[in-house]
């Protein structure tokens, strides 16, 4: 029986010979890129391949392999890559001009797609990132309620600045390289637990909000409790604390109005990228009119709250968003993809049951996600429940998860991290290759894989 720096040390062989293009191009961005890479989660072994074209559910690599995709613009592209329509209107726009230096009519169209979706819309601020986002709701709630701490939860993320890089990853006390303790102890880090929620709003009154992920943890890889969302809300509600729900993975996907549309939940503030965009750069913060108006006029206190930023509802992004928004507001699209997902799931779950390997395929929407532990039920789902947070949250440096995730991308699957998401492009056949894939990757790592 192989051991598994044999089956790990196998499978980088067989990938780096298999794609001698992508491995000098790895090569060469070392020399120049931090990790060789310009996005943490594109930090892989031996590396990732280097994408020349995308279509569809489909991309290509220097070396020629065609994949499966399941990155999907790390989850911005619910339309798959190279939507006809979305590439006219950027294409469009292109000829029309990239950036006026000045107002134009796609920026209140745009704005006026968002409020006609997402519940509880008064007012819209566009931004260049969903980092930039959240960096503007915490602005915006510190502004409004006169306090200066946030509270975030365990493994939630919400970007890279400052106050919301604290409790990413375990042990969810160190301070981030770079950040100074005055800042990090600005934000508050709780387990998902009601009960020390409301406790810490009750002892602390300079909580000005919670910022929450949605789907729970990770896009969803570690899923909150039912009624979570409904019962914070309540909380804070009860404590004139802004209720945050960053909805850069949730937002239009989990439905055309997001999360807040799914679960009957409406929040103060909501923030906003990916497919807001249409794939393309662009951010936002939307909700009620006495937090964000302060933007535009001066408060009651008479100071205004900056907020400048070059790419702004730039325009190609803003004809992009456009489109995607038209495209996908019936939610004929989202019962499609939902189909979809549940179907691999499904089948996904079948392999897993079959070869008796204890993982799990999960997940909400068109999200899914793959967890492997001693403690699941071989391809049943409802088993997660006897797995930690922290087991669910740190699947990827596993060497089953690092194995499989390099087997996959052999037989043509490219997943993100240890799950992915499906779009409007997928189609049967694809599901079909990725579940055999599947099938293939966990037979050559079997024994890495927990029985």
């Amino acid at each position: 029986m192989a051991d598994t720096r044999t089956i790990e040390r196998t499978l980088i062989d067989t990938y780096t010979q298999a794609n001698p293009k992508s491995r000098a191009a790895h090569e060469r961005a070392s020399r120049l890129l931090p990790g060789g890479v310009t996005h943490d989660v594109r930090a892989f072994t031996p590396f990732l391949p280097y994408i020349v074209r995308a279509s569809g559910a489909h991309k290509w690599d220097l070396d020629g392999h065609e994949y499966v995709d399941y990155a999907m613009g790390h989850g911005a592209l619910i339309l798959g890559h190279a939507h006809p329509t979305l590439v006219a209107a950027v294409t469009r726009q292109v000829a029309l001009g990239t950036h006026p230096g000045a107002n134009h009519l796609l920026e209140i169209e745009w704005a006026e797609r968002v409020q006609a979706l997402v519940p509880g819309v008064e007012m819209v601020r566009f931004t260049s990132s969903g980092t930039e986002a959240t960096l503007l709701a915490l602005r915006l709630a510190r502004a409004a309620t006169g306090r200066r701490k946030v509270v975030k939860f365990q493994g939630h993320f919400h970007g890279w600045h400052d106050a919301v890089s604290p409790g990413q990853a375990p042990p969810y006390t160190d301070v981030p390289p770079g950040v100074t303790t005055a800042t990090a102890g600005e934000t508050v880090v709780l387990p998902v637990d009601l009960d020390v929620v409301g406790s810490a709003l009750a002892r602390d009154p300079e909580i000005a909000a919670v910022i929450v992920e949605p789907s729970g943890a990770a896009a969803g890889a570690v899923p909150l409790p039912a009624g979570f969302l409904q019962n914070l809300r309540a909380l804070t509600s009860s404590r004139g604390v802004c209720l945050i729900m960053d909805e850069v993975i949730t937002g239009f996907r989990w439905s055309p109005g997001g999360a807040q549309q799914a679960y009957g939940v409406r929040a103060d503030l909501v923030t906003m990228a990916k497919i807001l965009a249409g794939g393309l750069p662009g951010g936002a913060v939307a909700g009620r009119r006495d937090l964000l108006e302060p933007i535009g006029v001066a408060s009651a206190a008479g100071r205004r709250i900056r907020h400048p930023g070059t790419f702004n509802a730039n325009p190609l992004s803003a004809a992009s968003g456009i489109s995607c928004l038209d495209v996908i507001r019936d939610g004929k699209v989202h019962e499609q993809i939902n189909a979809m997902t549940r179907s691999l799931l499904t089948e996904m779950n079948a392999r897993f049951a079959r070869r008796g390997v204890r993982g799990v395929a999960y997940g909400e929407a068109s999200r899914f996600n793959l967890a492997f532990d001693q403690r699941l039920t071989p391809g049943d789902p409802q088993s997660l429940r006897n797995v930690p947070a922290d087991a669910l949250k740190e699947q990827r440096p596993t060497p089953v998860a690092a194995s499989l995730a390099l087997a996959l991308l052999l037989r043509g699957v490219h997943l993100m991290a240890m799950g992915g998401f499906v779009s409007t492009a997928h189609t049967r056949e694809d599901i079909a290759k990725t579940v055999d894939a599947l099938d293939e990757a966990l037979g050559e790592i079997q024994t890495l894989a927990p029985r």
